[in-house]
């Protein structure tokens, strides 16, 4: 793990709303989160491979007049998660809010994928996100407080053609979250563990995604969303934790469909779902990050080559967030009535 040291911070005595750590924080998801973060009136530890893309998302923290640290890690490094885990409390104080959004992944028949290729999808994508989590209960359990938040992924309730490793991936995701959420309930523990579920979204992930077809140039299947829309959910999430919360009308119909209608979803991608994942347009590409960031040298920011076809709203996840703050205010109250009457049981 390389740090990239701090520069100034917030002025003194202005107010935070404490530390956010963001994986995979230099580029699409993750970096449109670090702003939005920053934005609310978080300092952000931004973690990820890539010099010029964590030092340009640091850089937009200390804009906003909140403090960064930049910190070029590989989340399947588990002992340097750790070492940056430590240095964020160090440095920055107490992680309140830790975001794992870091992946990789690559367009390709499940046959002619390369075990060494198919171990580093898992790695990152999966073990990456586990590596956060153990990481921050290491330092919010002690203290009973903390949001968790796991960018997961409509492909978490159903794979799709081309991308066999990483729909795995996200499946163990959704499996691991669920576990330990319900731990977290059984140990009467107040850190939360939420994911965000989420359609195509216009990332510079297909700039870079590991490409073996050669058949276009590789797209989010769309509809598609930008960028900021998952981030406005995943720190919508983060203040104010929930289980679950989909992103977008495709996030929604791809969940009911593949829990009511299995047969007919693999029907319909048997048709559509390969060459839905292509374009013919001429978008730049910058070879694969399976195993180097393409960021290293320029960065990429948080959008991809596909704006003009991208929503920048979405009403699910903005109705979910309003059904959200009502549970939140009712919550309390129904547990208790609820405890209370099985206690006289």
């Amino acid at each position: 793990m390389r740090f990239v040291r701090p520069r100034c911070g917030y002025p003194h005595g202005m107010q935070t709303q404490g530390v956010a750590v963001v994986t995979g924080g230099s580029a699409g998801i993750g970096r449109a989160a670090v702003r939005q973060l920053a934005a609310a009136g978080y300092d952000v530890a931004v973690l990820a491979r890539g010099r010029a893309g964590v030092e340009a998302a640091a850089d937009e923290v200390r804009a906003e007049g909140r403090q960064a640290l930049a910190l070029q890690v590989d989340v399947a490094d588990n002992a340097a998660v750790d070492e940056a885990a430590e240095r964020i409390e160090n440095e920055l104080g107490p992680i309140e809010v830790w975001v794992n959004s870091a992946f990789v992944g690559a367009l390709d028949y499940t046959w002619d994928q390369t075990p060494e290729k198919f171990r580093r999808i898992t790695e990152v994508t999966y073990y990456g996100q586990v590596h956060g989590m153990q990481a921050a209960l290491r330092y919010m359990r002690p203290r009973d407080r903390g949001s968790i938040v796991n960018v997961s992924s409509s492909l978490a309730h159903r794979g799709i053609p081309l991308q066999g490793a990483y729909c795995g991936a996200k499946h163990a995701i959704k499996g691991y979250t669920e576990s330990l959420r319900v731990e977290l309930a059984a140990t009467e523990s107040k850190v939360s563990v939420s994911m965000v579920t989420l359609p195509g979204v216009n990332t510079p992930q297909f700039d870079w995604n590991d490409d073996q077809l050669q058949q276009g140039h590789p797209m989010p299947v769309p509809p598609i969303y930008q960028p900021e829309v998952a981030a406005k959910a995943i720190v919508d999430v983060a203040q104010r934790p929930r289980h679950d919360v989909w992103v977008g009308t495709p996030t929604v119909m791809t969940v009911l469909g593949a829990r009511f209608a299995p047969a007919v979803v693999d029907w319909r991608l048997a048709r559509t779902g390969i060459s839905s994942q292509t374009t013919d347009a001429d978008l730049d590409r910058y070879g694969s990050n399976l195993f180097e960031p393409r960021d290293e040298e320029h960065d990429a920011g948080a959008r991809g080559g596909f704006t003009d076809q991208s929503r920048g709203a979405d009403p699910v996840s903005a109705i979910g967030a309003v059904v959200g703050r009502a549970v939140g205010i009712t919550a309390g109250f129904g547990l208790r009535t609820v405890s209370a009457v099985l206690d006289r049981l």
